[in-house]
């Protein structure tokens, strides 16, 4: 059986369908693909940047952040992907946040390489998102407790142990969070 082709519309329509509800599905050129769910790991680390991504957001109203928001990053067969966290700098402040799916540009992606499905597809989802026009990617790896910092242009890579500094750079000014922070357990979860 020869399965048709979605659209990002179709996908966005027929998500929930999916198994999971569609909650780890992806659009990957025309063909709906589940992913298994993501560990706990996952979940902390999310946690971790959304605190640190909060602070940053009240003390210099810089962006936001998005989390688990499709990104409709090819057309034609149409590919949506949904990184752990997307980072807005432009357009109406928030405008983002209420979308299932967005066709805008994020200044920043950040992937979690949690799963080995996440991992064997990182590079071409890194390729992808080039394309598509996002300046940097931060891709998280909490097996090896580091991070590498991907910017546009083709400057090198960059690769953060736990003692670095993950920084914003020019695209987030001001800033910046251990790299180990990220993988710590938050208090009530450790007992």
């Amino acid at each position: 059986m020869v399965q048709r082709v979605m659209t990002a519309d179709d996908f966005v329509e027929q998500r929930s369908e999916l198994p999971d509800a569609g909650q780890w599905a992806e659009l990957i050129r025309g063909v709906p693909v589940a992913f298994p769910p993501p560990d706990l790991e996952h979940g902390n680390i999310v946690l971790n940047l959304s605190k640190a991504f909060s602070e940053y957001v009240h003390r210099t109203l810089i962006g936001y952040a998005c989390f688990d928001l499709g990104l409709h990053v090819e057309r034609r067969p149409d590919t949506v992907f949904f990184p752990a966290v997307s980072y807005f700098t432009s357009g109406e402040r928030f405008s983002e946040m209420d979308k299932e799916v967005t066709e805008s540009v994020p200044a920043i992606v950040i992937e979690l390489l949690t799963t080995n499905e996440r991992r064997r597809s990182i590079s071409e989802r890194t390729g992808v998102f080039q394309r598509h026009g996002v300046e940097t990617i931060w891709l998280i790896d909490p097996s090896q407790r580091i991070a590498h910092v991907i910017r546009k242009g083709g400057a090198a890579p960059r690769r953060l142990s736990e003692t670095d500094l993950l920084t914003g750079d020019n695209v987030l000014p001001g800033f910046s969070v251990e790299v180990g922070s990220l993988f710590a357990v938050p208090d009530w979860a450790a007992d």
